[in-house]
C-alpha cells in the first residue's frame, strides 16, 4: 500500500489495514494469546499476542494524547515522557504492562475504540492540516498518525500470519 498523502488515503489505509488485522486477531482463541511465542519488539525478546495488541493500543493512545496536548497548548514530549526514540523496546514493554490486566476481549475492544477515536480525529482535520506542513520535525501530522496506526497494523498482521502458520505446523 502506498504511503498516504491525503486525508482520504489516510482514512482508507487505516480502515483497510485495521480490518485485515482485526479479522486475524478474532480467529485466535483467547487461551492461546498469553504465551510469549511471537518475535518481540526488541531483538531477542518474545511477546504474546496480547502484548502485540497492547503495543498497538499504546501507540494509538499516544497519538491521541499528542493531539489532546497539542490542542490544549501543552508541551509535547515525543515519543512519550521519559522515553526517547532510542528506547522504543522499553516503551513497548511499558505498553505490555499498562494493559496486562485486560482480558483479550477487552484488549480488542480498547484497540477498536482507540482506532475509532483516531478516525474521528482525522475527520476533524483538513488535508492541509494533515499534510500541508511539518507537525513534528519534518513529518506532517498525517504521516505521524500513519506511522502509529496503519503501518503497525500491517506489521502486526504480518507477524500474526507468520505466527499462525508456525502454530499450525507445530500441531501437525
Amino acid at each position: 500500500m502506498a504511503v498516504p498523502t491525503t486525508k482520504a488515503e489516510l482514512l482508507a489505509a487505516i480502515e483497510t489495514t485495521y480490518a485485515k488485522l482485526i479479522k486475524e486477531l478474532q480467529t485466535i482463541p483467547a487461551p492461546l494469546t498469553a504465551a510469549p511465542t511471537l518475535e518481540g519488539h526488541s531483538k531477542g525478546e518474545q511477546m504474546s499476542v496480547r502484548d502485540l495488541v497492547a503495543y498497538l493500543i499504546g501507540w494509538n493512545e499516544l497519538v491521541l494524547k499528542w493531539h489532546e496536548r497539542s490542542a490544549a497548548g501543552e508541551l509535547l514530549e515525543f515519543p512519550e515522557a521519559g522515553y526517547g526514540w532510542n528506547e522504543l523496546g522499553r516503551l513497548a514493554r511499558k505498553f505490555y504492562e499498562d494493559y496486562a490486566s485486560l482480558s483479550y476481549a477487552e484488549l480488542l475492544e480498547r484497540l477498536a475504540l482507540a482506532k475509532l477515536r483516531i478516525v474521528r480525529l482525522i475527520e476533524d482535520h483538513s488535508d492541509h492540516d494533515l499534510y500541508g506542513a511539518p507537525w513534528y520535525r519534518s513529518y506532517t501530522m498525517g504521516r505521524m498518525i500513519q506511522f502509529n496506526t496503519s503501518s503497525p497494523y500491517a506489521n502486526a498482521q504480518g507477524r500474526l500470519r507468520k505466527w499462525v502458520k508456525a502454530q499450525e505446523a507445530a500441531n501437525r
